[in-house]
């Protein structure tokens, strides 16, 4: 399959070009929450949102060379090595030694059979070390998948390439990216629950180590379906979210999925680190040419780069580049409507969404896409959407009003139509969320709201 053409991916091909043309012209979170449909009645639930991220989640896990580190930030790291293992980075052709240390999360017991899980982690590594993040679930009838590994990551790219890994999968479930997904939903098939294992290595004894402070699952379960009614518009707001074009960048770092014109999920990562005050400093940015603006959305791109995938679409590698950033915590997960949305931004709390459309779907857009993430910053007095949306032709354009109905669908949906009338897969409300560790009360109310702590 080529990029494209996986599912649920967030990747905007040749959507931006399209988009300048015709401009010129918290604690451990279980979540399955109800939802109301549009007639008011609860419906059942479709996600679930679970996480270790306190001293005393750290402690429940099964751990080995693993210290569980308190304070105001509770992680783990390696205490001492339980072993010796070699990696053969298949992009840059380097095998090399690695001391490791384990930690392998109780299991959880989803409320929400699922036909889909993300995880998402925040992590540090410093020089000399990474971590590899993997999922084992469970079906309905006792049988267990393999251990699918969802990423091996680095905060940096010196030490080993940060990717995906491919071709995943056994009678029932596959990986795609980022994501185990049932390959038969209509079958029955459900994972019911899971548990996480965390790896973390260095160089052999240099002492140093990854520090994770937060690592989860979402798990949903959402119908098939190719239309979603908006709910009723609720209070008008606008966040003062900063605007960044990716189309600024076209043509910058080729080597980072050919350039701008496909850094929508960077570009709108980096709209919100600095909504939050946190940016990239000097010696960071030491790398990027001087003649471009905006370099820190060049390093955004660099820094969530997935060499497997070769793009910067990878929705937890995003989140876990915001959560590098002091203080701030990064989840990926799903919505169930416009209201769960609405109560976000109302609390102050932009979100990024993920898309896929045909160009008449969406007014205003001028552009359609097989998957792109924008910044929902607010609703107008009628309850249509705000949004950063990265695919314009300069910063300056970058703030658009969009139809509420037309966007709830194409975003909420998971099917839909392409252009040739063939039956293309939607996102189904999937969303990063980036939060700081001293939210506010009414902040906390709302990410609690759609179950994240």
């Amino acid at each position: 399959m080529t990029r494209s053409e996986l599912p649920r991916r967030a990747l905007l091909t040749a959507a931006a070009a399209v988009a300048a043309t015709a401009a010129a012209g918290p604690a451990a979170a279980s979540g399955a929450l109800p939802r109301p449909s549009a007639a008011g009645r609860q419906e059942p639930a479709t996600i679930d949102n679970h996480f270790w991220s306190t001293a005393s989640d750290w402690l429940q896990g099964r751990a080995s060379g693993i210290r569980v580190v308190a304070g105001s930030r509770p992680g783990i790291r390696i205490a001492a090595p339980a072993g010796v293992a070699e990696y053969a980075d298949p992009h840059t052709g380097i095998t090399a030694a690695w001391e490791y240390a384990t930690w392998t999360s109780p299991l959880h017991r989803s409320k929400v059979p699922a036909t889909e899980l993300i995880a998402s982690w925040n992590a540090r590594t410093p020089a000399g070390t990474w971590l590899q993040v993997e999922a084992e679930g469970v079906y309905a009838d006792g049988a267990r998948t393999p251990w699918y590994v969802l990423g091996r990551w680095a905060s940096g790219d010196q030490d080993i390439r940060r990717t995906s890994v491919d071709d995943q999968g056994d009678d029932r479930t596959s990986v795609w990216t980022d994501t185990v997904s049932v390959d038969d939903a209509a079958s029955g098939t459900r994972i019911v629950a899971y548990r996480l294992r965390l790896t973390l290595y260095r160089t052999p004894g240099s002492g140093a180590t990854p520090v994770v402070w937060r690592a989860g699952a979402m798990t949903s379960d959402i119908p098939d379906r190719f239309t979603v009614p908006a709910t009723s518009p609720g209070r008008a707001r606008e966040l003062a979210v900063p605007r960044y074009s990716q189309n600024t960048h076209v043509g910058q770092y080729p080597e980072y999925d050919n350039g701008g014109e496909a850094w929508c999920s960077p570009t709108s990562s980096q709209m919100i680190i600095e909504y939050w005050g946190r940016r990239p400093t000097a010696e960071d940015l030491a790398w990027v040419n001087p003649d471009y603006d905006d370099p820190q959305v060049c390093h955004a791109a660099r820094f969530t780069y997935d060499y497997q995938y070769e793009g910067c679409g990878n929705w937890p590698f995003n989140a876990a580049y915001a959560a590098t950033y002091d203080d701030l915590r990064a989840v990926v997960t799903r919505l169930g409507s416009l209201g769960d949305l609405h109560r976000l931004v109302s609390a102050g709390i932009p979100v990024i969404t993920s898309q896929s459309f045909l160009a008449e779907e969406l007014t205003g857009a001028g552009y359609g896409t097989s998957g792109h993430l924008m910044t929902v910053i607010g609703f107008t007095e009628a309850g249509d959407i705000i949004a950063n949306d990265p695919a314009s032709p300069s910063n300056e354009a970058v703030r658009r009003v969009y139809d509420r109905t037309e966007w709830s669908n194409i975003w909420l949906r998971t099917k839909r139509y392409a252009a040739d009338g063939r039956v293309l897969s939607g996102t189904g409300g999937v969303c990063y969320l980036y939060f700081p560790a001293d939210a506010s009360a009414a902040q906390r109310a709302a990410l609690a709201s759609v179950g994240i702590r």
